[in-house]
């Protein structure tokens, strides 16, 4: 690759990572403002904490169902134009919402419009088969959920707890351009009528399913240590909330920064040696995070599974297609994300169990 391939190849990858950063942004943005909510709308802060909950299904939903329908028509332009419906759509209602029920349904069509946009950024990164470009999404996606937490704290002091909820209106910012470089995507969409026997190929190729396994339990680790690991270090430490949230939020940031370095040497290791040590560098953050009894080395574990999740996401995302025709590498990269999302959600509600488990014992 040329110099200028590569700075091209950056530019394209950063502008990518401006459209995958707000999405992120809503699964962590409302958490500050989740008891402001939940003044303003006269329902528990359990009832609220829907706001969140209800963020996490419309990406898990929204991964598959825009990529398989939006895109198999209009290709990625597509998906792109269809995901800005649905946040500016979803948006509009939680402004505008006067109770609960209103506002997850606007946070769920919001979610799902999000979910997509994560999922076309991916797609046209794919491009880049080195790995370098989905690794800078991968890495914006994973700064702009650690960074959202205090955005939105940040937004909802400034304008109201409803603009924590709104965050992924900041990826439309990236819009014309995206588009431009939607439109001119070298491959054409597949316009072949859709069989399941065609679609359930992609779960019968070993490598789609080596990666999306691999990046299942590294997501699903994850996840469960932004839950867990900031009431570990609250518990070592005896720390605050929010200094707690602080210094685990620059814990992850940090590791998911330092995930470029990880991309950079990737095509040295090799594929085998590349899972070996996303495997690994992940069972050695839940080891680290879960038993250690000191909070440096918690914080050491979370900010190693975030290097390991955020390098992983764009890697394995090239892994997952490179044995499989163009024409499913969107579907293919939907149904990889979709193992992501599962682990998004899995994650706390398995942290959770754990600690309740715990101390019940």
């Amino acid at each position: 690759m040329t110099t200028g391939g590569r700075k091209g190849g950056r530019r394209t990858g950063l502008l990518l990572a401006a459209l995958a950063a707000p999405a992120s942004m809503g699964v962590s943005g409302p958490s500050l403002a989740l008891p402001e909510a939940a003044r303003a709308l006269a329902v528990t802060p359990a009832s609220a904490a829907w706001l969140m909950t209800a963020f996490g299904i419309g990406m898990a939903v929204g991964t598959p169902l825009l990529s398989a329908t939006a895109g198999r028509r209009h290709g990625t332009t597509g998906v792109v134009k269809a995901a800005t419906a649905l946040v500016t759509l979803g948006a509009l209602v939680v402004l505008l919402a006067p109770n609960l029920s209103l506002a997850v349904a606007g946070r769920a069509l919001e979610a799902a419009g999000a979910a997509a946009l994560n999922v076309a950024a991916f797609q046209l990164a794919g491009r880049d088969r080195t790995g370098r470009t989905p690794g800078l999404v991968a890495i914006g996606s994973a700064a702009g959920g650690t960074a959202g937490l205090f955005v939105g704290a940040a937004v909802a002091g400034a304008f109201g707890w409803r603009g924590a909820l709104v965050l992924p209106l900041l990826s439309l910012l990236s819009l014309r351009p995206v588009l431009r470089l939607a439109d001119a995507e070298p491959t054409r969409p597949d316009e072949s009528p859709r069989t399941p026997g065609k679609d359930l190929g992609i779960l019968r190729n070993s490598r789609f399913l080596a990666a999306a396994a691999l990046m299942l339990a590294v997501s699903t680790v994850n996840f469960a240590l932004l839950y867990a690991a900031p009431r570990r270090v609250a518990a070592l430490t005896g720390w605050g909330p929010v200094e707690t949230g602080a210094v685990a939020s620059v814990a992850a940031l940090t590791g998911a920064l330092l995930s470029w370095q990880l991309v950079r040497v990737a095509p040295a290791l090799g594929a085998a040696r590349l899972k070996a040590l996303l495997g690994a560098g992940s069972a050695v953050a839940l080891v680290l995070a879960v038993t250690a009894p000191w909070p440096v080395a918690v914080l050491v574990g979370s900010g190693t599974s975030a290097l390991v999740t955020a390098g992983g996401q764009g890697l394995l995302s090239g892994a997952a297609t490179e044995t499989l025709p163009a024409a499913r590498h969107g579907n293919a990269i939907g149904l990889f994300n979709l193992a992501f999302l599962v682990g998004v959600a899995a994650g706390p509600a398995l942290a959770s169990f754990a600690d309740q488990t715990v101390q019940f014992i």
